[in-house]
């Protein structure tokens, strides 16, 4: 039986997703899991949702519960990593008021915008600290990432490190459940190819199993009036572009520079962009947090467990016993995509085996989609440079490449800004020279 270490284990809710789509396959009812976290009381929590997952899927693991992270990954099989540094408070509220003041509004902050350099700048020490422990004591582990930016932690982790990893998010397979309701056709009837980088990978094929090209369908949609009021960017896109997008409408609009603009309000109001949308989101999970933790010192929680979209167990049930599955991951481009540059981390269908996570290889993209995607990629690729070589400028040079704070700011602001915001983080970000 595997051992799996949980890093980052107090996200307690996202951690219990997990926990119960592992120990729900037979194969895995025996894991040992290795709950990790710095926050003694969430971690204390965690544990207890733990057992209690454990038991709701009749399972029986080993769980270990502990506050030194080298502890947990001694000899781990896989480790799964969901920290967010800096948390809520102070990192990610600094991440969008301090733009705020710019006039840069910004919707979630996580993956690109000045609020994914930042994050960026603050995670990717800690996914190395991590990987250097398991290089002392678990190096032929599969280092499976959740947290964010998931291009910019994966393409720097892929430099700097010889762990094995594997970025993994649910917007394809979430998406395409969305996309199967929009068309009123059951998502297992349908057969999808995807490619691009994460959050925005474009679904090069959607059709249904028995070969109707479901694209017709999508547009349908559009000439109905039948968009919904969330959708409304991504279905915009699909109008210019002709292909549909993984990533969500609020992710979306501040990948680009035509949605979210200050001075323009009709459009925001247009697409129906919901600005500041994270900070309710994370004062949406603390509180969910909060109402699990209750109703466990209350003896008031009989844990139900059902199984989720996410690819983590797939990937750990189909190394474990060699049965094929086939999942979206976010892995170095190395030829994947021939449009696209080597270095760049992109998001591809790869099978899992007995033989590990093998990518696909995609070839060429069509012109349009991959030109965007460059766009995201020069912030990307510029800021693991940053990372990588301690110089401030490439914070700078990251920040003018990207999209929408480009199309917002001008480059003194930019500087600036960058200035102010490394230096609201100082202690959470290493000291950059000029």
């Amino acid at each position: 039986m595997p051992r799996i270490a949980f890093i980052g284990a107090g996200s307690t809710v996202f951690a219990k997703n997990l926990l119960g789509d592992i120990l729900s396959f037979e194969e895995l009812a025996e894991s040992t899991i290795a709950l990790f976290d710095i926050a003694e009381d969430r971690l204390a929590t965690t544990e207890i949702v733990a057992h209690k997952a454990a038991e709701s899927v009749h399972a029986n693991p080993r769980i270990t519960a502990t506050t030194d992270r080298r502890e947990a990954l001694d000899g781990a099989d896989y480790a799964i990593c969901m920290v967010q540094v800096g948390g809520y408070q102070p990192c990610t509220v600094t991440d969008f008021e301090i733009p705020k003041r710019y006039g840069l509004r910004q919707t979630i902050g996580d993956t690109l915008g000045i609020g994914g350099i930042m994050r960026g700048l603050r995670t990717v020490p800690v996914l190395l600290d991590i990987c250097r422990d398991m290089e002392a004591v678990c190096p032929e582990a599969t280092f499976l990432n959740y947290a964010n930016p998931m291009a910019i932690n994966c393409a720097a982790l892929a430099r700097l490190t010889p762990i094995r990893t594997v970025g993994l998010c649910h917007s394809v397979q979430g998406t395409a459940e969305e996309l199967a309701r929009d068309i009123r056709v059951p998502v297992d009837e349908i057969d999808y190819l995807c490619a691009g980088i994460n959050h925005m990978a474009f679904y090069l094929k959607f059709a249904h199993k028995n070969g109707e090209d479901l694209y017709p369908r999508i547009r349908q949609v559009i000439e109905e009036g039948r968009v919904p009021e969330k959708n409304r960017v991504r279905y915009k896109m699909l109008e210019h572009l002709g292909y549909f997008v993984t990533e969500s409408s609020e992710h979306f609009a501040e990948y680009v520079p035509w949605f979210i603009k200050r001075d323009r309000p009709d459009l925001i109001a247009q697409y129906n962009i919901p600005l500041d949308e994270y900070l309710a989101r994370c004062e949406d999970q603390l509180a969910k947090w909060d109402d699990l933790r209750q109703r466990l010192e209350d003896r008031q929680e009989p844990l139900g467990v059902l199984r989720s979209s996410e690819y983590c167990s797939f990937i750990i049930h189909s190394m474990e016993t060699g049965e094929p599955s086939v999942v979206y991951g976010n892995v170095p481009n190395r030829g994947l995509i021939s449009n696209l540059p080597e270095t760049a981390c992109v998001e591809v269908p790869c099978l899992v085996d007995g033989n590990g996570v093998q990518p696909t290889q995609i070839g060429k993209l069509p012109p349009q989609l991959a030109a965007m995607m460059q766009t995201n990629i020069n912030v990307q690729e510029l800021t693991v440079e940053a990372i990588r070589t301690g110089r401030r400028e490439h914070i700078c040079h990251a920040a003018m490449l990207d999209p929408h704070t480009a199309a917002e700011l001008d480059l003194d602001q930019i500087c600036t800004l960058v200035d102010e915001l490394l230096a609201a983080h100082k202690g959470w970000i290493p000291p950059y020279s000029l």
